[in-house]
């Protein structure tokens, strides 16, 4: 990339919108494929975006208090509208933030994007997240309370929602029981499951009819923050 092409780029992110980036990773680790790459992605979408790398191996809800900090901060930064794009375990942290009630208006996120999200802690499935997460012995209500489809209300923003059919770590039924709670409660949202692909998929590069969400999704967010000039796919 040319300094002088770099620059025009620059130029044309709008600044009151940001995204932040949350890779997955298992609350083990972050995944570098779901951090930098998709910030790339979103610049070249004219948009302002930044990873977030949130507390590891904590229990809840030290994640979502550091994130909500972070959100914080945009905004004293001069971002007024909050995007959230995340991926597995970083999906979930993104639907905590959007949809966890909270009495300070400045950590509200205005828009969020899930690929292959843990959305449910109800669940048998991916049980090391959870149990890093809330510990081995997690009371239902705790369980349940961290699950993002008991937390969606008419107020609650709108998803993106991607996944494959074929993921074996997170199925699709994570996706499709947020989607439930979204549409019972009439909130604006996308759902697009893939018949092939595996897990941890970020940017889907060469991976078949899957790499489409990123065209998806990059549509989907000119709704949601007013068009902008298209850098790059």
């Amino acid at each position: 990339m040319t300094e002088r092409f770099a620059r025009s780029m620059k130029e044309d992110v709008d600044m009151s919108v940001h995204v932040i980036v949350l890779p997955g990773g298992g609350y083990a680790v972050h995944a570098a494929h779901e951090a930098e790459p998709i910030v790339g992605w979103l610049e070249g979408l004219g948009l302002a975006a930044s990873v977030f790398r949130y507390p590891l191996n904590t229990r809840h809800p030290a994640p979502l208090t550091a994130l909500q900090t972070e959100i914080r901060r945009l905004r004293d930064k001069g971002a007024d509208t909050i995007g959230v794009v995340g991926f597995s375990a970083g999906g979930h942290l993104a639907g905590l933030a959007a949809l966890t009630p909270s009495a300070d208006e400045r950590t509200s996120v205005q828009f969020a994007v899930l690929g292959y999200a843990i959305t449910s802690m109800e669940t048998e499935t991916y049980r090391p997240a959870r149990h890093i997460l809330l510990g081995e012995d997690a009371s239902p209500v705790l369980r349940r309370s961290t699950s993002l489809d008991a937390l969606v209300t008419p107020s609650s923003p709108p998803f993106f929602l991607w996944h494959t059919a074929e993921d074996p770590y997170v199925p699709p039924e994570h996706t499709y029981r947020l989607a439930t709670a979204l549409a019972a409660d009439n909130v604006p949202h996308t759902v697009h499951v893939f018949s092939h692909g595996p897990h941890s998929l970020g940017l889907a590069h060469e991976a078949g009819e899957a790499s489409t969400w990123t065209r998806f999704a990059a549509s989907w967010i000119d709704e949601q923050t007013g068009p902008r000039t298209h850098h790059r796919a």
